[in-house]
Formats: C-alpha cells, structure tokens, sequence
C-alpha cells in the first residue's frame, strides 16, 4: 500500500515540471471538468502536499486530487474577487503565470509555457471558461492498454489510458492521466505513461487515474534463466489454489519450494487451526502414523476441537470487542460469548455478518447489539462495516474524494445513511464506568445530510442496487445486510477468503487484508476469486474455507528458501513464518512449561485465547502484541519483533517461576526415572512437535553430564533454551 501511494504522489508532484511539451491543443471544446481538472491532478497543484490540503496553500485551496469540480472552478474563477483569472488577457492570469513560475511560487514551475497543457489551459480561460454541459456523456469507466505485459530487465513500453463515456465513445487520455506503480523499485512509470523495468526480476502493477477512476496493467519480469517444464510438471497439484498458484509461478520464472515435512506440518496445522502446541503423544502418534491421508485426517479432526472457536473468535474479537470501560463490563462479556458461540456453532458467514449489522435488543442479552452501543454514529459505523465486511476502507470519503480509490463523499454519506435510524433506550455511555443496559432498536425516522451541500442523502449501496433501501416500512440495516450478503456482491467473500488465507498463509493476497482497491491489487487475483467462489459456493462455511487451504500443496510448502523464490514474498512460492499471537505464545508456554497462567475476572486455570477483554492485565501479552486497550476496534495486530520481548522470554520473572516450580514439568520430569535422551526428546517434542536430530540430542545430552549440575538444572537450562529459540517463537 505504501509504495502505492508513494509511486502516485511522487508522479503527481513531478509530472508538473515539464507537462506535456510541444503537442497540439485537443480538438472540440475544451471543458473544466473533462480537461481543466485532469491537468491540475496530473501536475500536482491538487495533491496533498499542495494546494489540495485541508488548509491549501497560500490562501489557495482546491479539492483533493480534484474530487469537487465546482469547488475548484468556484475557487479558480471567483474566489478573491476573480483575481486569478484574467479573461482579456489570459497569459497575464495570475492562475497561469503561477504555474509557469514566472512570478514566484512555492511549487515550482507545474506547466511548462511550450506545452500542451499550457496551450490546453490558456485556451479555456480565451473561451470563458466553459463548464462540462450536464447533457454531455458521462465518464463511465477508465481502461488501459495493454492489461498485462511481460519485461526483460531495463525493457520498457508505454501504457495507454482509454476513457469510456455514456453514449459509447472513446478518448485516449493518456496525457491527462496520472500514473503510480504499486512497486516503483521494481518497475517504475514516468508522467507519460512510459513503463521501464528495474534491474532486478519482480512485479508491479501499473494504475492510471483519470477523473477518480481507475485502471490497471500487469507488469511481470520474470527471473533470469529458464525453468524446465519438467519441474513444474512435478510441483504436486491437489486442487485449483496449487493450479492458480503455479500458473503465477511461471509468469515470474519462481519455483517451489520442498514440501515440509510431517514434524513442521504437525505444529503449523495445530497452532493454525486451535491456536496451541500438539501434546509429545500427539506429535508421536501423527508422525509414526504411515497412512498417506494423515495431514487431511489431522485437519478434520483439529477443527472438530473445542479450542477451534476459542482460537479463531480471538481474531474476530479484535476486529469487533470495544473498550468495557467504555461500554460497560457485562456488555463486552456479553459480545464475547456471542462470537464465541458463533464459532462453536460454525455459524454461516453471512448469518455472521447478517446478525451484526441488524442486530437490536439489549446490550446485556443480544451481543452484537454492544457494537451500536459503542459505535454511535453513521459516520463512525460506516467506515467499520465496510471495511470489515467488504474490505473498503471508506474513512477518506468521509471528508474528500478517496485520493486512492473511486469512493466520493457521496457514496461514504449515502452508505451512512442506512444507519440513521438507530435508535437507543437506556441511560447511555458514561465512561470509564458505563455498566448500564442500553436497547438497541429501529427508530421511525432519522436522516444524514451532506456536509458540503446540506442535502439529505438517501441509503443508497456503495455500488449496484438495494431495493427497498429508502422504503420507510423496511428497517435500512435489513436491507443493507441483503445487498451486502448477496452473491452478487464481488467483495463479501473475497474479503473473508483473503482474511482466512491472510491467517493461514501469513500474509493476504491483498495486503492489508481489508483494503481491496484498485490501487492495491491481489498478488494473485485469480486465486483470490477462486478462493471466493468456491467459499460461497459451499455457503459461507468458514470451516471449509480453512480445509481447502490447508489441503493444497501450497499451504504444506517448506519456508526453506531456494535459488529461485528466496526473494519471494508475495506469491506463496514457499510458506512464510509468523511470530506466534501473544495469546497462542502465552499458553504454549503454558502447555511446555506446565503451569497455568492465572487472568484477573477469569476462573481458574483460564488460557490466555479464552480472556474476554483485553483490559484483563498481562505484560507478557502486551509485550507480544496483543491490540492496545484504548485502541478502537478494528485493531490490527503487528507481528513485528522487538528486543523486548527476547528480552522478556530471557529474564521475565513470570517465565522463570513457572521454569523453577515444584509443581511444573522440569520439576516432574527430573523426578522422574526417565533417562536424559528420553527427557530430551519429550522437551523437543512439546516445544517443537518433533524429535531431536543426533547432533541436538547429543548436545542436549551433555548438559546431564556437566560437573556440579544437577538433573533438575540440566533440565531448566535446556527448556529455558528451547524456549528462547526462534524455532519455539515462530510458526514455521
């Protein structure tokens, strides 16, 4: 996303310093909105760092990226008393000469005198700077060509950007459009549409921008060298993610890496799927088990476990668990149960998400209706259920066109709209104590109006049609859950199936996970639309979602890297460790260690995935992440790694009681009649899920015969290592 965002700022800001030079001025009419407009954003006079700031600049102010064309004529023509516009002598316009830098400006030169753009600009203000007439056609879609282009290194071609309009015409606009690269480092576009790839093999993909919509084009450069088709031959495919993710794999000249072995297998599918650590007998039975089945068998059977719904609840409380402080203890407890139960329940997706966004009742009986109690207003909830439900970040348009994205301020208040009509009894929030019930129910009536202009917005979907949205008889909520739910809809479940594949895999085939845009593509948008149908093909079960994934190959991948994919990190051509969730990590220290952790308004003996509230007080779950108490929900955990947390496995004084207990698993296996390579083997097994290699076991070993070392000290020192090692912290 960054570098998306840096690729079209940077262009936007250098594509002003020269225009377009020489050229011959654009045939027809020349109009605000479909010229005027375009070459302000292609020189950057819009941009953030410009005049298109909420403040402007020097007095200046225009819209961002130019998603208000009246504001911006009104503001060019009118505004200081219409001193920038000079009609009767148009190159003495104050709007021009600063442009051109021929009297100072903070900018810099934007236009270039000699250019088309000049000759564009100029020529408008000579015809009186005419509007775009509301009978002219309408821009209805942006497209580029080519779509998709495979480079050597160094190559280059230029991209072209077709506007499509209302009644069926076409207009190249490629030198009005702006265009950003999603990966500039690895290939790079100029102002004028011209790709050229970097030196080194990669991808990106090459966004044009014309009027706030988008198109894309593909750019591949695969590695050096040729890959016999012999071994991808041999790559074995168990469904249509292996077909997808191979067919990437040859665009870009990537191979496989091995297939993990049993051991590693063994230890991702159980942290994956309930969030902690097999038991030594576990991990015996699964790796002595010859059955050529048994990695499919062990899923179906991990995700028939009890701790399947503490485990995956966790991630959706995150996402959706407000502050008890702020709403009230038992309302949060309450929430926490129902997600809990929809996850015991396998409950559908889409009855999942139904149940939220319609939910009424109390706040002490019906969980999802504490998530009205926190979120208030249709401004504030709109944004959140967008993005978790659709993976459309809306916040931008609350104030401006979406500078990224084709959302304007009308879609994010016509989206509100449909959350004007809840209504609340109760005494309300009163932090930091709000321990009331509060109602939440439909209201008769209610309204948002838009900031700019003060009109009344009706509910209208962000896209496509919802009927009976403005139908006063029909609860709105109800309606949007309909539309939203609906197979119709292209990102209910291709946002879900990217956050599940996110989970498993490490990271999305769009990253961040619920941020799909045009200007954030998939990594592999064939598979993500696969993964999508086939999740609502099967009725939004999110169980299936997660056995089809671990039954590809893909999934079983080794994160051994080899010549051909160690620079990897989006196609999944081998499996990306994760830093282990503060939760999973606290009870598989829990698990290995043998003594349980003890959590302030918790029964006895609780697991860290099974704590309601992140208010409940743990520096180990803090130092490793877990979201910030005072954080609103959605919260996005970092898996970063810091030195303090190795510093805290070191010298956490937590760790090191449960190390040095009686009662714990050092204490029991010293006592014990057990010879030290059985020791050893079993401590391998309850950190790792697996068995020692001779050189590990033959060093472990050695600590038992070390002079003036005790049993039990020989047996502290080897967990407290196994513990601190990378293999413990990370899912392999």
């Amino acid at each position: 996303m960054r570098s998306a965002i840096l690729g079209l700022v940077l262009i936007a800001g250098m594509s002003g310093l020269t225009g377009v030079v020489g050229g011959a001025e654009p045939p027809g009419p020349i109009t605000f909105e479909r010229q005027v407009e375009p070459i302000l954003t292609r020189a950057g006079c819009n941009s953030g760092p410009c005049h298109g700031k909420a403040s402007g600049q020097n007095g200046f102010m225009l819209s961002l990226q130019g998603f208000d064309p009246s504001f911006d004529f009104a503001a060019i023509s009118r505004e200081a008393g219409g001193r920038r516009i000079l009609r009767s002598d148009p190159e003495g316009s104050l709007f021009l000469q600063k442009a051109t830098a021929e009297i100072p400006h903070g900018g810099g030169r934007r236009i270039d005198p000699d250019s088309a753009f000049y000759k564009t600009l100029r020529r408008w203000i000579a015809d009186g700077l005419p509007r775009t007439p509301a009978d002219a056609p309408k821009l209805v879609r942006v497209s580029v060509e080519p779509t998709e282009r495979t480079l050597k290194p160094e190559e280059s071609f230029g991209v072209r950007a077709i506007a499509h309009f209302s009644d069926g015409s076409t207009e190249d606009v490629t030198p009005l459009a702006t265009f950003g690269s999603s990966e500039a480092t690895a290939v790079a576009v100029d102002a004028q549409g011209r790709v050229r790839a970097g030196k080194l093999a990669g991808e990106a993909t090459i966004s044009a921008r014309y009027e706030g919509l988008f198109a894309n084009c593909d750019v591949f450069v695969p590695l050096a060298g040729e890959v016999a088709a012999s071994e991808y031959e041999a790559f074995p495919r168990r469904s249509f993610i292996d077909d997808l993710a191979l067919a990437k794999w040859k665009k870009l000249g990537l191979t496989p890496s091995a297939v993990a072995g049993d051991a590693t297998f063994l230890r991702r599918a159980f942290l994956d799927v309930i969030g902690r650590l097999p038991t030594p007998d576990e991990a015996r039975a699964f790796l002595d088990d010859p059955s050529p089945e048994k990695r499919a068998q062990l899923v179906d059977r991990l995700l028939e476990r009890p701790e399947y719904a503490d485990h995956w609840a966790t991630k959706w409380m995150d996402l959706l668990r407000p502050n008890p402080y702020r709403v009230g203890i038992k309302a949060v407890f309450n929430l926490d149960g129902w997600i809990r139960d929809a996850f015991r329940k396998n409950l559908r997706y889409d009855e999942f998400v139904r149940q939220i966004v319609t939910a009424q009742g109390s706040s002490f009986e019906q969980g999802p209706s504490t998530i009205f109690r926190d979120h208030r207003e249709p401004i504030e909830i709109a944004p959140v259920m967008s993005q978790l439900f659709l993976g459309i970040r809306l916040d931008c348009a609350k104030c401006h066109h979406h500078p990224f994205e084709s959302w304007g301020q009308d879609q994010f208040y016509e989206f509100a709209a449909f959350f004007t009509r809840i209504g609340r009894k109760g005494t309300g929030l009163s932090p930091p104590i709000s321990g009331s019930e509060e109602i939440v129910f439909t209201a008769k009536s209610g309204e948002i109006k838009h900031p700019l202009t003060g009109a009344v917005l009706p509910p209208k979907p962000l896209f496509g049609e919802a009927p009976g949205a403005s139908d006063p008889a029909k609860d709105p909520r109800e309606v949007l859950a309909r539309w939203m739910t609906s197979p119709d809809n292209r990102y209910f479940a291709k946002v879900m199936a990217n956050r599940v594949w996110g989970d498993l895999m490490g990271i999305g085939i769009v990253d961040p996970v619920d941020d799909i845009r045009a200007t954030n593509p998939p990594s592999n948008g064939p598979l993500l639309d696969a993964l999508a149908d086939d999740f609502r093909e099967h009725g939004y079960d999110v169980k299936h979602l997660i056995r089809t994934i671990m039954a590809s190959t893909v999934y079983g991948l080794s994160s051994e890297p080899n010549e051909r994919n160690a620079a990897d990190v989006r196609n999944f051509s081998r499996h990306y460790r994760q830093r282990l969730r503060a939760e999973t990590m606290l009870d598989a220290v829990v698990d290995v260690t043998g003594i349980p952790d003890s959590f302030d308004a918790s029964p006895p003996r609780s697991r860290a995935s099974t704590t309601w509230t992140n208010r409940i007080p743990s520096l180990f779950l803090d130092t490793f992440g877990r979201p910030d108490m005072n954080q609103d929900p959605p919260c996005e955990r970092t898996s970063d790694t810091a030195v303090v947390q190795a510093l805290h496995l070191m010298n956490a004084p937590n760790l090191h009681e449960k190390l040095t207990s009686d009662e714990g698993r050092v204490a029991t296996l010293a006592k014990s009649e057990a010879k030290p390579d059985a020791i050893v083997e079993k401590l391998y097994l309850l950190a790792y899920s697996r068995r020692p290699t001779a050189e590990e076991a033959s060093i472990a070993v050695s600590l038992f015969n070390e002079p003036k070392k005790d049993r039990r000290a020989a047996v502290e020192d080897l967990l407290w290592a196994l513990l601190n090692s990378p293999e413990f912290v990370f899912k392999d």
